[in-house]
Parts: C-alpha cells; structure tokens; sequence
C-alpha cells in the first residue's frame, strides 16, 4: 500500500488497516483525507489478496468531524468538496470488501458518517457519538439518508437536531454498533470481528448490500425482480459453483472395524 498524509495503512494478511492521522487537529477531516481515503478505496477494491478494510482513530479520538478551516477565506463557497466526501462515502459504502469501523474515543460529525457506511461496527465503551452539524448552522451530509435506516425517523430526529452525545452502550441498544467492549479488550474484540466476517465472497457481498438497501425504497414487486436477477448472478459464481461440487461429492465411506473372535480359555476351577 503507499503512503498517505493524513492515514496510516497497515496490510496483515487479507487485512488492511486505515487509522485516521492527523494527531494536531483531532484527526479532523479535510479535503486531504476525502482524497487519501478515496485513493485508498481504489487501492482496495482492486487488490486481490484483501478481503476486509478496518477504520480506526486514535486511542482518545475517532475524529472531531469536518475541518471547517477548509472553508476559511473563500467568501462564495460552492458544494464541490462536500460532494467529493459524499462520492466517497458511496464508494466506501459498495467496495468490494467488508469494512469495519473500530472507534475509541469522540466520534463526531463526518465519523459517525463514516461508521453508518460500515458492515460491522465495534467501539470501545468510552466512545461517544454525535452529529453536530444542525446545531453548527449546515447539515450532516447523507446521514439523513441513512440514519433513520438504523435508529428510526424518531431517534434519528432526536440525535440530528439537538447534536446530544450518545454513549457507546446507548448506540450499541438502538443497533449503531454491533459490538462493545473495554479498552484492554478492544484489539481482540477487532480481531474476533473480522474473524466472523471470513471467508469472503465478493458477489455475493456486493448483491446482498445492494438489495438490503433497496429494500427501504423499493416495492415488494420491484425488489423481488431484482432479488431474482442478483440471485441468479450468485449462483452462477465461482464460490457457488465450488459449494455445490463440495455438496456433490461422494460421502467418504465410514472405515470397516475388523473385529476377531478371540477364544478364552475356561477358568481352572
């Protein structure tokens, strides 16, 4: 993997390991690390010896959220950079891997988007999560797309519009988190995560994501024509194909026990 300015990537095995690094600024996210996570994603998405990207922080510091100094001195502002961050998202949010936010600390902003675009979800219990952007006078991106997916209309209401901190066992109760833990076990509960998200099929990753998306917006009609095409696709994979071969093959037969007859003298009375 090569070098980013605002990333620290590790590869160990099947997987790559992204930690937010800009210690001065509270890993903040500014245009710099819009690109070096959308390079990285590219990276990714065509390595073939990867199967899971994990996002972490710091110990103290998951990250503050956008870095509003990349809007200083310009007085018209346009949306360009804010729809650079949402194609990112998107492209994180369908890369060809699993994907795994692993948050300690504060959790604001920009990184509670990013652990909505993740397929699992772990944090340490010291984690607090919030979304400031309305009480801050501009909006939290496309988590008003897809929070009230994981929390409801009610709660994601509650959270965007008063910006409250929610505390890593109140996100693990509406289902935001998936998993938490205490700070000693924080690596293991990592690595038991990733552990359960193996093996890793590709097709069948990129089509059950798709449809689970879909099924917020799609008719039962329509979700079940593209149910059957995605299905059909599955099937005929190389991973489907290996399954049914394995299920095919003859049964070892069960080793015969050879048993002999041994003759017993009688007891001398």
């Amino acid at each position: 993997m090569p070098d980013y300015e605002t990333l620290r990537v590790t590869q160990e095995g099947g997987v790559v390991t992204a930690t937010l690094h800009r210690p001065d600024a509270g890993n903040a996210i500014n245009m710099q690390m819009v690109r070096d996570l959308g390079n990285l994603i590219d990276e990714v998405e065509e390595a073939s010896d990867v199967a899971i990207l994990v996002l972490r922080g710091s110990p103290d510091v998951f990250t503050t959220g956008i870095d509003l100094t990349d809007f200083a001195g310009h007085r018209r502002r346009d949306i360009y950079g804010l729809q650079r961050w949402e194609q990112m998202c998107r492209e994180l949010e369908r890369l060809n891997k699993f994907t795994v936010a692993a948050v300690q600390g504060v959790c604001t902003g920009g990184g509670f988007q990013l652990v909505l675009l993740c397929d699992a979800r772990i944090a340490e219990q010291r984690a607090v999560f919030s979304l400031n952007e309305v009480k801050l006078g501009f909006l939290p991106g496309m988590a008003t797309f897809r929070l009230a997916k994981y929390v409801g209309l009610g709660r994601a209401k509650n959270v965007m519009l008063t910006g409250r901190r929610i505390r890593a066992k109140e996100a693990l109760e509406w289902g935001l988190l998936d998993c938490v833990c205490d700070q000693a076990s924080f690596d293991e509960t990592l690595s038991e995560t990733i552990e359960n998200l193996l093996p890793y099929h590709p097709v069948a990753l990129e089509m059950a994501r798709r449809l689970l998306d879909e099924s917020f917006a799609t008719s039962y009609e329509d979700f079940l024509g593209h149910f059957l095409a995605a299905q059909h696709r599955a099937i005929n994979s190389e991973a489907f194909e290996r399954l049914v071969a394995a299920a095919a093959a003859p049964a070892p037969r069960a080793a015969t026990l050879s048993t002999t007859t041994t003759e017993r003298r009688p007891r001398a009375k």
